[in-house]
């Protein structure tokens, strides 16, 4: 008996989301010149719909709508039908989902719903999901597909009209040319902090209520506004309070996978309970790099275990045996959400002795109403004093028990059926992983995590380095896509951290190379800035300059931050003068909305208040020590480099800091610079005098 499935366009795909479209019977395409110009030709509007692997919602709408006869016999007759997967254009996702902000006046997300005029591209109407028949105050997908390919037939001269007018609102929300002499000034730093008060959720931690996001911006943010009022004398304890609260509350929270490590992408309640389960490898590189320094600004060991597990779970179930790391794990698996993480009580009962069992039921508070459609979801309801005292235990003893309890948990549910996982390697998340890693390796002192991201560093040296650019995207040993701003500069921030955890004269080089990329292909020469398209990618309706974090930070922000460090390690002027350009036209985004933009301030702080850049020359085991003293407190304003004797050639200013002992520290701010330091005690006295102290009370 023959099947009637077919493939469709997007067989030929490398994006794993696009692949799970390949068999619908919508006759999709990819983005392409050859989608494009035959919904010209046929004078068709375009439908174009925007997801990505681990959406939840996406599933449905397609099992609901794409997988339907009906629905997808409409979409063919009427519409030229393009699927995206936003992860890998990234561009067309930032240009349309602010189209839907304008034309329906409220945020978007995913699926993405737009219908786009075939000849210029410019959308006419949107929205994300759509349920196949009208639900919830929805209206049918069928219904819509009636009338707005209607409203395209009549109403054309309308239509014209309405795109004129939304390439002049994309032509407003640009920075514009900054006024002459922009004063830039540390006002704002505090501005944003008081805003970041108002929001935080003094109860359950975290910013707003439900659904309730991580914002590590947010929080790295605060953690910098104390670490800077430690140095001045008036530290703001509110400020560590909010950082150190936010990141317990989630590592006790569901948002928190308490057995295999790694965080969720959000929670759908204001008390992290119950999250959203996919998890993105860019929530947790963030997320990775606060836990590290939270655990050096506190000295809690919890934030060091959360740390840890986080990059072992990466390290385990994330990164590929080629080195990349793959993007998501899916929220579904057999087709319900959360069903691979959840328990019965008589599931835990059967596979925990009855000692586990106690201590677990204390922990976890499992003898309460369960949490989640009838079942467990693993949260912290009791501290590990609290459960040894209920339970007559020692600590120690208690924490053996619930160790071998997790492993147990944790062997049964490698038994079930797995989430899905986007496995294609995006440069830019792997650029925020290789920072998270490095940054572990560096302040927690494990090696490990430095050879992850190397290995994943290496990946992306190989793979999606070609002539002398970068692509975006890998997947099945094939690499494509011109690769974004984000892309660039996550991945220099990354090789900037490497090179502080371990020195690689190569890494350096392409550092280098890829900044050269950015000022020649993305720099808005003209005003200041970075687009996030190169100038010589594909030419679409606008070609925005992001400045606000979001799910990932401002590609603006980091672009500035990284090569003002550069620019201080390297004495490269031009480095600096690029990032103040970017500083000064983006200032009025920044001062309306401070604490939407923390990335971006991150970059002026590090303007206002330059960088301590420390250079140690010597032999590797004797410079081991000076290093690991650099290191050793919470100092978000430095950046400490260990170059080995026989690092050569290195570039001019870093040629001229020569060993003049059997380590030499050369230590700098800005432009101003000490005699070298020859003694351990000396470079010990001096940057006392800039870092928050080892180990500050914790909130």
């Amino acid at each position: 008996m023959k099947s009637d499935v077919r493939n469709n366009r997007l067989i030929n795909e490398t994006s794993p989301y696009l692949l799970q479209h390949a068999h619908n019977p919508v006759d999709w395409y990819p983005w392409s010149e050859e989608a494009l110009a035959r919904a010209r030709q046929d004078d068709k509007p375009i439908l174009l719909s925007i997801g990505y692997s681990a959406c939840h919602w996406c599933h449905v709408m397609e099992h609901e709508s794409f997988e339907d006869k009906h629905v997808a016999r409409i979409m063919n007759d009427k519409f030229l039908c393009i699927k995206v997967d936003r992860e890998e254009r990234p561009d067309l996702d930032k240009i349309y989902q602010t189209a839907h902000q304008i034309l329906v006046q409220r945020g978007g997300g995913w699926p993405l719903t737009m219908f786009l005029k075939p000849d210029d591209l410019m959308p006419f109407f949107g929205g994300t999901y759509f349920p196949k028949e009208p639900r919830h105050g929805l209206p049918g997908f069928v219904d819509v597909l009636q009338r707005v390919e209607q409203f395209y037939r009549e109403q054309r001269g309308t239509l014209d009209q309405q795109s004129v007018s939304l390439a002049e609102i994309f032509t407003r929300i640009q920075p514009q040319a900054p006024e002459t002499n922009v004063q830039l000034t540390p006002e704002v730093l505090n501005r944003a902090y008081s805003e970041l008060k108002q929001q935080f959720d003094p109860h359950y931690g975290g910013f707003g209520s439900a659904p309730k996001f991580p914002h590590p911006p947010s929080i790295e943010r605060t953690l910098h506004y104390w670490a800077q009022g430690v140095i001045n004398k008036n530290a703001d304890a509110l400020a560590l309070h909010i950082a150190l609260h936010t990141l317990k509350a989630m590592a006790a929270g569901g948002i928190y996978d308490q057995l295999g490590g790694g965080f969720c992408r959000y929670a759908v309640d204001q008390a992290w309970t119950i999250p959203h389960f996919e998890k993105m490898l860019y929530d947790n590189a963030q997320l990775l790099c606060l836990y590290s320094d939270a655990a050096v600004a506190s000295g809690d060991p919890l934030y060091r275990r959360i740390a840890l597990e986080t990059a072992h779970w990466v390290m385990r179930e994330m990164q590929a045996p080629a080195g990349g790391y793959y993007s998501t794990l899916d929220a579904d698996s057999e087709g319900e959400e959360g069903k691979f993480y959840v328990w019965t009580s008589e599931e835990l009962q059967q596979l925990l002795s009855t000692e586990e069992w106690s201590v677990a039921e204390t922990r976890y508070g499992l003898n309460t109403a369960a949490n989640f459609e009838g079942k467990w979801h693993l949260n912290v309801r009791a501290e590990l004093d609290k459960v040894a005292q209920d339970r007559k235990l020692s600590s120690q003893r208690t924490g053996e028990l619930l160790e071998s309890a997790h492993a147990k948990l944790l062997r049964a549910r490698a038994q079930r059926v797995r989430p899905g996982r986007d496995e294609k390697i995006l440069a830019s998340w792997n650029g925020l992983m290789i920072k998270g890693m490095a940054r572990a390796a560096r302040l927690l002192g494990e090696p490990e995590l430095i050879a992850s991201a190397e290995r994943a560093c290496d990946f992306l040296r190989t793979e999606l380095w070609q002539g002398g650019r970068l692509l975006a995207t890998a997947k099945d040993g094939r690499a494509h896509l011109n690769a974004y701003l984000d892309d660039y500069v996550f991945l220099m921030d990354g090789l900037l951290e490497l090179l502080q955890a371990r020195w690689r004269g190569a890494d350096l080089e392409w550092l280098q190379a890829l900044a050269e990329v950015v000022l020649t292909h993305f720099e808005n020469k003209a005003q200041g800035g970075f687009y996030f398209t190169s100038d010589d990618h594909e030419r679409l309706i606008y070609r925005p300059i992001p400045t606000y974090d979001d799910a990932v930070p401002s590609g603006n922000g980091v672009a500035a931050h990284v090569l003002l460090r550069l620019g201080h390690l390297l004495g490269e002027s031009r480095y600096l003068a690029a990032a103040e350009r970017a500083l000064q036209a983006l200032y009025p985004s920044i001062i309306h909305a401070p604490s939407a933009h923390c990335t971006l301030l991150l970059a002026l702080e590090e303007y206002l208040f330059p960088t301590q850049t420390i250079i140690l020359r010597g032999k590797s085991e004797d410079m081991q020590p000076w290093l690991e003293r650099c290191n050793r407190s919470y100092a978000p304003r430095r950046q400490s480099f260990a170059i080995p004797l026989d690092a050569e050639p290195l570039p001019a200013m870093l040629a001229l800091r020569k060993p003049l002992a059997p380590v030499t520290a050369y230590v700098c701010a800005g432009h101003s610079c000490l005699a070298p330091l020859t003694e351990l005690g000396a470079l010990d006295t001096e940057l006392a005098l800039a870092e928050a102290p080892a180990s500050a009370t914790n909130c």
